[in-house]
């Protein structure tokens, strides 16, 4: 009784206390273990994986509750510095406690009690106001109700997950404006990496990323349209998975595409983010996109997280792509280095297996802000229907805001919303477009897209080349495979070298260029190949151990055993 009389406390604390200007999002306002010192043998908060986590639930080591607990006290130690979290669920420990009790009359879900956070535009259900909004990270939809939970999370919490937070993210998924930055929301302010002060976080599963990184939670949940989960994988020295467009559902997910939104996991090791992959995988009679799935059993794709998975694989490099882009020149040098690596652990590595077309960036459209071949226009158009779709499955919209039209007159009207700073050029461009699904112009640029992010490119060359997957640089990695839908995995690379010069972006507000930045190496494959990508992946990381090389200016002290230390205190 004592013991729960403690967590009630806390729990009342999180209803009661808020970050920021960003109600009714929940933290606490001082850790009460701040000052504890951790003296047991638990994993480590800041690299303990999947499996080490579950091991220490199963044997007793620690509760759900505690382990809950403890992430909650991080994210309220980091908050003030990172902003990686918008919203803390206030029932995370009454979730907690239920696993808890699941537990010990022999539940064997398979995240049964793994704190998980995810992204703020997958939907939660709010069955009261105390829960957690779902917002994209924009007051638009403040106290806005889904008719129930997105089929992700719906997925996650009958395996046993307790969804502890939402992530702050580039407000609407990066849609939104042509000079944004990454990691910025009205509701949760600027989020930051902790690898330098002030950090670039990659966008737009920023918040997912660095929660990841500082061991906010097991794992994260981000969603990519284009680049949104490669790109804060790289940044964070994360292994982050874009699954194939149609694999996870979309189903109550605050959309941008539906040709190229997907839902994917982001961890600390490739082997989490494989059995997070298996847990929401699947078909969906909610999103038609998941009935292209070739299999109705999903895999076991932490089985296949070997170390030797590339044995006997067919590895290409694009080269004259690559060439085109080599401006990075550490990320290259590491690039080209992994190679050999590939080689030593059995891999065929084929260099000029270039794509049959070059894709080039176009920036005409919307100034500043490029993509490959017609993904503007299939991209402005798929928004206009998403964002109403969704929009029409609210029980409640307290702020009116229906359309992409009622979108740009709130963020136009609204102070907090940064309007002009941020501008609305890219809800405006799509508006303008004036096109529909049906039109003959964006069928057209759909077909263009689909051919040069395919046979033109990515399955060009794996096919003509008899590829098992293609590399590149995480940086360059995410416009070919957005457009067309393929998976992609980025893991850890290396680090830009100690000497690098800090470099800011042009606002002066998050810097972009600093030394030890980490960067990573993507594997693309084929339309639902995840289960050879991530085989390949698995067998990079377990080579070189990248991650445990880098060195973050800021690392949350508590731990576990902090909050079992002041437990035996009370």
């Amino acid at each position: 009784m004592k013991l729960l009389t403690t967590f009630s406390s806390l729990l009342l604390s999180l209803l009661t206390v808020r970050a920021n200007a960003s109600p009714p999002g929940h933290f606490p306002d001082e850790s009460p273990w701040a000052l504890c010192k951790s003296t047991s043998p638990y994993p480590d908060l800041l690299t303990a994986s999947l499996d080490e986590i579950f091991t220490g639930l199963n044997e007793g080591l620690f509760t759900a509750v505690e382990l809950t607990a403890a992430y909650i006290a991080r994210i309220q130690e980091t908050q003030p510095i990172l902003r990686a979290i918008i919203e803390v669920n206030p029932h995370a420990l009454e979730e907690a406690a239920a696993a808890d009790a699941a537990r010990k009359t022999g539940s064997n879900a398979t995240l049964l009690g793994i704190p998980i956070i995810v992204k703020d535009n997958i939907a939660t259900a709010r069955p009261d106001q105390s829960y957690m909004n779902t917002t994209a990270g924009s007051f638009a939809l403040v106290g806005s109700v889904p008719q129930n939970d997105s089929t992700i999370v719906t997925k996650l919490k009958a395996a046993g997950a307790i969804i502890l937070a939402k992530a702050n993210l580039s407000q609407w998924a990066n849609y939104r404006s042509t000079n944004a930055t990454s990691g910025w929301t009205s509701r949760g302010g600027q989020c930051t990496s902790p690898y330098w002060p002030l950090a670039d976080p990659g966008g737009s599963s920023s918040g997912s990323g660095v929660a990841a990184a500082v061991g906010l939670a097991v794992a994260t949940l981000g969603s990519e349209t284009s680049g949104s989960i490669l790109s804060p994988s790289s940044n964070n020295a994360l292994c982050g998975l874009k699954p194939t467009v149609g694999l996870t559902s979309r189903h109550l997910v605050i959309p941008v595409s539906q040709t190229q939104d997907t839902i994917g996991p982001m961890a600390k090791d490739c082997k989490t983010v494989a059995a997070m992959l298996s847990v929401i995988a699947g078909k969906d009679p909610l999103d038609n996109y998941t009935s292209a799935i070739p299999f109705d059993t999903i895999p076991d794709y932490a089985a296949s997280c070997t170390a030797d998975g590339l044995k006997g694989a067919r590895i290409g490099i694009p080269s004259s792509f690559v060439q085109s882009y080599a401006s990075n020149q550490p990320e290259i040098r590491a690039f080209n280095a992994s190679f050999a690596i590939m080689e030593s652990l059995g891999a065929t590595v084929m260099q000029n297996a270039n794509f049959p077309v070059t894709p080039i960036s176009n920036n005409s459209a919307i100034p500043g802000w490029g993509n490959y071949g017609q993904s503007q226009v299939v991209l402005g158009v798929d928004f206009l229907v998403g964002f109403e779709r969704y929009t029409s499955l609210l029980t409640s919209n307290p702020q009116n805001v229906h359309t992409v039209p009622d979108l740009i007159n709130f963020t136009t009207s609204t102070p907090a919303e940064d309007y002009p700073d941020r501008n609305v050029g890219v809800w405006k461009y799509a508006v303008g477009l004036n096109l529909t699904q049906d039109s003959a112009a964006y069928l057209a640029a759909l077909q263009e897209d689909l051919y040069l992010g395919g046979e033109g490119t990515i399955l060009g060359a794996l096919d003509k080349y008899k590829l098992d997957a293609l590399i590149l640089p995480s940086n360059q990695a995410w416009g070919v495979p957005a457009i067309a839908g393929y998976p992609a995995i980025s893991v850890p690379l290396g680090y830009y070298p100690s000497n690098t010069t800090v470099v800011y972006n042009s606002r002066k507000t998050l810097v972009e260029s600093f030394p030890r930045l980490p960067f990573g190496l993507t594997f693309i494959g084929r339309r639902f190949s995840e289960e050879k990508l991530i085989s390949l992946a698995c067998a990079y990381e377990a080579a070189t151990q990248v991650r445990a090389r880098g060195s973050q200016y800021f690392v949350p002290t508590i731990q576990i055993g902090n909050i079992k230390d002041s437990l035996l205190d009370t």
